[in-house]
């Protein structure tokens, strides 16, 4: 396209104005400015588009003609500007999000219905799709939030720290692992281990836990579903690693058992990722910090200690606790 708004917006006020000094004032151009745009204007074009009569830019026929868009291109941008601004007092609009890890899709529900009592016409997609590289999804510009425990360094992003959670073995209460204070990355050698569906080397378990001791499980079953991983370590098929808060109901029913990862413990530290935009909306921010000050499934309690709420649990579940 040869011609640019500041073009249109250059032969509306020469035409409305009648001379290339007032339309100057008018724009906040200095003559010589505009008469170099509007120079560069015919120039693209090829024609003239004002002759000078005592004194007096009159339009010539393709002036006209441009004039005729400038006044429906302009009032059409200004109508989309009103229209944003209307969008962005009413709260309304698109939320486009994705987590790190398919068991957070268990909480985020409970979130979305507080937040959608306050923000009722924004839309929220949950883009299960991006789980793999949230990251990756919302540098492409196909998120607008994407909530993770990797917070590698970019220019472009911004993090806001969530909540804590603890990643723990689970087993039937009859395996060997079930009376240990915690187990090591060399106890799951001769193990079966059932993990989520995805690369080792994105696997964060196989990443910061097992490759770093140069371990790898006697057979490992990649699945996709939380539930499936589940009741596939109920049958007694074999282990698996897991946020405590994810399976804290099956642990207080006595349907599974739950061990750390080595005597201190393995936690993870949840955060808000978002592109660093000034202009990013109110509803995005207030959604963030709906997320911070909730903070499920992970609360700070007196004493210090952080804690985690299940559904169905009768009180709270120390993640200290063995």
């Amino acid at each position: 396209m040869k011609l640019e708004i500041r073009h249109l917006k250059l032969i509306r006020a020469i035409a409305q104005e009648g001379s290339v000094t007032k339309a100057g004032t008018r724009l906040h151009l200095t003559q010589s400015a505009l008469s170099h745009q509007l120079r560069d204007a015919e120039e693209k074009l090829g024609v003239p588009l004002f002759t000078r009569l005592n004194k007096r830019m009159i339009l010539t026929p393709a002036g006209q003609r441009l004039l005729t868009s400038a006044d429906t291109v302009l009032g059409e941008i200004k109508r989309a500007e009103e229209d944003i601004r209307q969008i962005a007092l009413s709260g309304e609009g698109i939320l486009r999000l994705s987590t790190q890890c398919y068991t957070c899709y268990h909480w985020l529900p409970s979130m979305l219905k507080l937040y959608q009592q306050k923000f009722p016409r924004v839309e929220v997609q949950i883009m299960v799709e991006a789980t793999r590289r949230p990251l990756d999804a919302l540098l492409d510009g196909k998120l607008d939030l994407a909530i993770v425990h990797a917070t590698p360094r970019n220019p472009r992003l911004v993090y806001k720290p969530l909540f804590e959670d603890e990643l723990v073995a689970i087993m039937r209460p009859d395996h060997p692992f079930a009376s240990r204070p915690f187990v090591k990355a060399q106890d799951f050698a001769d193990e079966h281990l059932i993990v989520y569906a995805m690369p080792k080397e994105e696997n964060m378990i196989f990443r910061k836990f097992l490759m770093p001791a140069g371990v790898t499980p006697r057979r490992v079953s990649q699945v996709q579903l939380t539930e499936a991983v589940i009741e596939m370590v109920k049958a007694g098929l074999g282990v698996s690693v897991m946020a405590r808060w994810a399976v804290a109901p099956q642990i207080a029913s006595g349907a599974l058992a739950a061990v750390p990862l080595l005597s201190r413990g393995f936690h993870r530290q949840w955060s808000a990722a978002m592109l660093k935009n000034k202009s990013a909306p109110a509803y995005l921010h207030a959604f963030v910090e709906l997320l911070a000050n909730n903070s499920l499934p992970v609360e700070q309690h007196s004493g210090g200690k952080r804690r985690v709420k299940a559904a169905g649990l009768p009180a709270w579940y120390d993640l200290k606790a063995g």
